[in-house]
């Protein structure tokens, strides 16, 4: 008997998986696998962790869920620790197996595994099939090819919503073949990836739970339970409240649930209940989502360089003491500082969170980008290489689809979106006595108001670590002077 092996990367799930089905119409068995690679959990190029401790365990549970859903179908999941490169090959050999299937990835590191895989398994005449499978729409139902893709995200989006057609979810498996005679392996404990357990924090709202089980029921909570698709649009700025927003991201960066899953319920909910700006803007999320992937695709690694996609060499800092402040949310600025303890504490921010604290290290502190990309890429639960970067490019104003130096005023950004101080507080216990007009600047009260609401400046909560207009002039200056040299060396490009 022949056998076809499945190699499960970003893609834990049963449902929407063409290389799954695929193996099943060949009439083959398949046998699926999955590899714990050693270098998931080396460190960063800056000596953070590549998968910190909240990740870790949500990538856990994820396997050990689509082992048990593989198990309810009769099959089981080979589990591996190693190289990809090394494992697959031995497992071709000692099962005589003549195909291998899988999902690709675009960016540099996982293309790199691809590349040594498929060479070793080309020279053992092994059949390789890879499929595209992480977008809403597919590549090859687009209007161009990657190499011509728009470099601005409204040209993009204009030519593909309602013109290009998204292809239906593909159905899951309701029975698959039992394994040949080998061994399955155990699921790793976090010792053995040599990753700390995580603290789960009391101020924790929502504890995610890896796997296409809890996907499917958080989708189904968010969307028809709790009823809160309908205002989507509205509520998906909030800081505070769980159902703000779908929280949809670590399931789908894990390809534990489809985007194309997604838009089959939104279309769904449409039909059966409303449809409205909320209902297209969970659709128009999710459009971001594949054009950064796309446009990784296309522009390779030059998303991962400091000068961007835009080539724009700025004056970036590599300031350690400030950037630790940062780090463990000790600026000063009450927003900055609530958003990045609830990323330590639970490995989650709100894309709002995220885009205030972003600007923050880059507009105000001027500090590397890249050292904020990475330390998200090492905190972050539902990291996803292709909008991290792709996001901190935006934010950083080295983005494909940059407006200048945006800078976001953290003071106004706290006053729109956390007006009674309920999110800082929440995470900034010390600040809780303030009321709503101080407790985002919490410098403009006096000694005798610090000393009433039992808060002391620079021993309670930090003072800025400086000054928030001020340093964005600063940093504005530089990144103007910046253009300035790189519309001299060459002409702006279009499109």
């Amino acid at each position: 008997m022949t056998w076809i092996l499945l190699w499960f990367r970003n893609d834990l799930r049963l449902h929407d998986h063409q290389p799954l089905t695929a193996a099943l119409q060949t009439g083959q068995p398949v046998i699926p696998l999955y590899c714990f690679d050693p270098r998931q959990f080396g460190q960063t190029t800056f000596g953070f962790a590549k998968m910190g401790a909240f990740r870790a365990e949500f990538l856990r549970e994820s396997v050990a869920d689509l082992r048990q859903m593989l198990r309810s179908r009769r099959s089981d999941l080979l589990i591996r620790q190693g190289l990809p490169e090394d494992i697959i090959p031995a497992l071709v050999q000692d099962l005589q197996l003549t195909g291998v299937y899988w999902h690709q990835e675009i960016t540099a590191e996982e293309v790199a595994v691809e590349a040594k895989l498929q060479r070793r398994l080309q020279e053992m005449g092994v059949t390789v099939q890879t499929f595209w499978g992480h977008t809403l729409y597919h590549p090859d139902d687009l209007p161009w090819s990657l190499t011509q893709l728009p470099e601005v995200f409204t040209h993009f989006r204009k030519q593909v919503e309602g013109n290009i057609p998204i292809r239906a979810a593909l159905p899951t498996p309701s029975a698959l073949p039992p394994l040949p005679e080998v061994t399955a392996g155990e699921c790793p404990t976090l010792a053995d990836l040599g990753v700390a357990p995580p603290r789960l924090d009391s101020r924790t709202m929502l504890k995610f739970t890896g796997g296409e089980t809890a996907a499917l029921e958080r989708m189904q909570t968010y969307i028809w339970t709790c009823d809160r698709l309908r205002c989507y649009k509205e509520t998906r700025n909030g800081l505070l409240a769980v159902d703000d927003s779908s929280k949809f991201s670590p399931w789908l960066a894990l390809g534990c649930l489809s985007p194309r899953r997604v838009y089959a319920e939104v279309e769904r909910y449409e039909a059966e209940r409303v449809k409205n700006e909320s209902t297209y803007w969970l659709v128009f999320e999710l459009l971001w989502r594949d054009y950064f992937r796309l446009i990784a695709a296309k522009h390779g690694n030059a998303i991962f360089r400091p000068t961007g996609l835009q080539g724009l060499a700025l004056p970036w800092q590599e300031d350690w003491p400030r950037f630790q402040l940062w780090q463990s949310g000790q600026t000063g600025f009450p927003l900055v500082d609530a958003g990045m303890q609830e990323l330590r504490a639970t490995g989650f921010l709100s894309n709002r969170g995220r885009q205030n604290v972003a600007s923050f290290l880059t507009k105000n502190l001027g500090i590397n980008w890249q050292m904020g990309a990475e330390w998200f890429e090492s905190c972050l639960i539902d990291y996803d290489v292709c909008s991290n970067w792709g996001n901190w490019n935006y934010t950083a104003g080295v983005g494909n689809d940059a407006r200048g130096f945006r800078f976001f005023n953290i003071i106004k950004q706290a006053q729109t979106y956390d007006p009674e101080g309920e999110y800082v507080k929440h995470w900034l216990p010390m600040l809780r006595s303030l009321p709503p007009r101080l407790v985002h600047q919490p410098w403009q009260l006096s000694p005798a108001a610090q000393r009433q609401r039992g808060v002391r400046l620079g021993v309670d909560y930090p003072n800025p670590v400086v000054d928030l207009f001020k340093s964005a002039d600063t940093n504005a200056q530089r990144y103007e002077a910046a253009q300035q040299l790189t519309r001299r060396k060459r002409p702006q490009r279009q499109n």
